[in-house]
């Protein structure tokens, strides 16, 4: 697997590049499979596909805050990232792993092979829900995914030093929950990774076997549709 560890400088370049590659793989004559790493330099906003903007977020806080809000092509509610808060993205050849012609099989492969990296740092580590990664049941992960004929993209949130006071202040509850949330608040019920990002980095990287760099990374691609998707309000906003 192909390791690209690449922040853009905005956000909707950051969004298009994820799924440039699932794009490019989608195309490609040989099999392709990247982990992608970035981090904000400043806070927002992610909503899923079909997420309802005013169900999900405090749009008067976000504006009041300077915080934008953006749309990405995976399903899910939506997330608050920024500084201490690693983004990770994951490319995968549906061919080469059975688990992945299913959804909730996809899910189960990839957060089971992203708690196995962390267990051995940090004892409690757990599966929980549908897409949630949780230490003694407080969420640090939020993850997501879009499939594609071929090929899948799985992506995500890794919270280890973001202030967890912005969640609160730029989310409403979300309007479907698990179980294991038991009605917390996101102050309740939301923690951070006690790692630094590069222990997060090398650990996931070890665990999808993942060195060799990615240099030929799909730059006229992501920039189209930053300019033509991320960056329109009729996609951000279209719900």
């Amino acid at each position: 697997m192909q390791l690209l560890d690449l922040t853009l400088p905005t956000a909707a370049e950051n969004l298009a590049l994820d799924e440039a590659l699932l794009e490019e793989a989608e195309s490609a004559a040989r099999a392709v499979e990247t982990l992608r790493f970035w981090e904000p330099a400043e806070p927002l906003v992610v909503v899923g596909r079909s997420s309802h903007i005013a169900s999900e977020v405090r749009v008067d806080a976000c504006r009041n805050l300077g915080i934008p809000v953006l749309r990405r092509i995976s399903g899910g509610a939506a997330v608050v990232t920024g500084p201490g808060c690693l983004m990770y993205a994951v490319i995968l050849e549906r061919r080469l792993h059975g688990e992945l012609r299913m959804i909730d099989r996809a899910h189960r492969f990839v957060l089971g092979t992203l708690a196995a990296a962390m267990k051995g740092l940090v004892p409690g580590v757990r599966c929980h829900g549908i897409s949630d990664l949780a230490i003694d049941g407080r969420k640090f992960s939020g993850n997501s995914l879009r499939c594609r004929r071929n090929y899948l993209l799985y992506h995500g949130t890794l919270l280890y030093e973001f202030p967890l006071e912005l969640i609160e202040q730029c989310l409403a509850m979300p309007p479907r929950q698990p179980a294991y949330r038991a009605g917390r608040t996101h102050a309740a019920f939301v923690t951070n990774l006690p790692l630094p990002a590069a222990a997060i980095r090398r650990a996931i990287a070890a665990a999808w076997n993942a060195g060799d760099p990615l240099d030929d990374w799909p730059r006229e691609l992501t920039s189209r549709l930053a300019a033509e998707k991320y960056r329109q309000p009729s996609w951000n906003w279209q719900f």
